[in-house]
């Protein structure tokens, strides 16, 4: 009779643990996710031309692609003392931290521990009228109250059966190489900004000297329209509006001081200091050749862009996260013991095997009922999946779309600032012929005024164009991947 209710419990627990396998095993299905954006990519940037796949320049080296000396010490200064790039290491090591707890939990949990405790039991009670029927040796009777001292090892591991905590590590380490990624496009930008605020700031500067030269050639108008005021050759009106015209120039002078200013502030900041000269030289601005930039072919910047990297690292993540939320569905297998030694007598510890103590126990479990917190991660999870492929996806379409914005950029620059030379050349010219008509009385003061105006807009706007020129260049290197090796 009793080998028939053995059979049966062992039945009945047999069936409680496959119905728990069972039950707990129902999982829901992962969103079926497809990358189009990614498997459409055009075969070139421009469908008029065919780019070379062993020519481009996003793998260039930043050092080779800046040959300024002077730019080359500021973005030195700026990859050592940027704040943000600062920020971003630490997130780096944020993230490192987070493998360590991942791969951690793959280990059996040990710890070591001491105690001491206390115990009265009732006489009329179970327990405490055996222990007053006990001795622990011949002629000594149970202690009461009863102490306890224990010292030993606990240890836990739960099993990864489903290789759940292994998909959590491998979550972890893609996320951590998604942020190394993050701090190369951090370094790609911040190269970018101080090359682009420097070539602001040469600009500023070589607007500085124009303006100060047609200072100077204003001031020569009006002492001229004075002595031909005297002459009776003009008017007092003529001798006002080169006056006007002059403080006009000075007013304009102090503004792109000031403006100078700010720039040489922002690059500082950049830098990560607080405000002092940028040391930069001016005279050969005007005469720069911006280098000639390879673009390759669109696929490759799958490779060189770290924002493209940074933005699949986090979709393999959110891939890995979905997969972990879906096994905690299933049941988990955890096992505990306990080794050491425990009396109820510190001088009993060291009575051996008598006072060795261990316990082991394995422990599967798995949700019946009331799954909706587990449901509610999954789903987040996976939405989280979804958002992560349309990140990537608007990742690439702006890297592709960027890129070939600025090629359109870089031609057209080209061919604006080749005019602007033309008109500028022009006009001095034609300030030249208005002056001398004008010393002779055979011009007007406002021909002469509007001749210097117009080769002073112009001179200004052919200065901004070679900024823009060199600038295109750098946004160009930095959109195909360049400026983080």
């Amino acid at each position: 009779m009793n080998m028939m209710e053995n059979s049966k419990t062992k039945n009945i627990i047999t069936a409680i643990a496959l119905s728990l396998v069972l039950a707990s095993c129902k999982a829901p299905m992962a969103t079926v996710i497809k990358d189009e954006v990614k498997e459409n990519i055009p075969q070139n940037f421009n469908q008029e031309e065919q780019q070379d796949a062993n020519n481009n320049s996003g793998t260039t080296p930043w050092r080779q692609f800046f040959t300024d000396p002077n730019l080359v010490t500021l973005i030195e200064t700026a990859l050592k003392n940027n704040q943000e790039l600062l920020i971003t290491l630490q997130e780096i090591e944020i993230a490192k931290s987070g493998v360590l707890a991942k791969k951690g939990r793959l280990s059996p949990t040990v710890s070591a521990g001491v105690g001491a405790g206390l115990k009265k039991a009732g006489r009329y009670t179970s327990e405490g009228a055996g222990d007053a029927t006990t001795q622990i040796e011949p002629g000594k009777e149970m202690p009461d109250p009863l102490g306890n001292f224990e010292a030993g090892l606990n240890a836990s591991w739960e099993i990864d059966i489903w290789k759940k905590l292994r998909t959590e590590k491998e979550s972890a380490v893609a996320h951590y190489l998604s942020t190394v990624e993050g701090k190369n496009f951090v370094l790609s930008n911040l190269i970018e900004e101080v090359a682009d605020n420097y070539y602001e700031l040469l600009a500023l500067d070589n607007q500085l000297d124009i303006i100060q030269q047609y200072i100077k050639l204003q001031q020569r108008a009006l002492e001229i329209s004075k002595i031909q005021k005297e002459a009776a050759a003009a008017t007092e009106l003529a001798v006002k509006k080169f006056e006007a015209e002059l403080a006009k120039s000075k007013a304009a002078e102090y503004t792109i001081r000031q403006q100078i200013t700010e720039k040489e502030n922002e690059i500082n900041a950049l830098l990560g200091r607080y405000p002092q000269p940028i040391v930069r030289t001016k005279e050969n601005f005007m005469s720069t050749i911006p280098p000639t930039v390879y673009t390759g072919i669109p696929s490759q910047l799958l490779a060189n862009r770290p924002d493209i990297k940074q933005a699949e690292l986090e979709l393999k993540a959110s891939k890995l996260d979905v997969e972990a939320a879906r096994k905690e569905f299933y049941p988990s297998l955890e096992i505990s013991a306990t080794l050491g030694l425990e009396a109820f007598k510190p001088s009993y510890l060291v009575k051996m095997p008598e006072s060795i103590a261990y316990n082991l126990v394995g422990e599967l479990a798995g949700p019946l009922i009331n799954k909706s917190a587990i449901k509610a991660n999954f789903q987040t999870a996976d939405a989280k999946q979804v958002q992560a492929l349309y990140e990537y996806d608007k990742t690439i379409l702006n890297a592709y779309l960027d890129v070939a914005n600025l090629m359109s950029k870089v031609k057209n620059i080209d061919q604006y600032y080749q005019l602007k030379s033309q008109e500028t050349k022009a006009l001095d010219q034609s300030i030249d012929i208005a002056n001398q008509l004008f010393r002779n009385s055979r011009a007007d003061y406002l021909e002469v005024l509007l001749n210097q105006r117009d080769a002073l807009d112009a001179k200004m706007e052919l200065i901004e164009a070679k900024q823009k020129q060199l600038s295109t260049v750098v946004d160009i290197y930095k959109s195909l991947g360049g400026g983080w090796k």
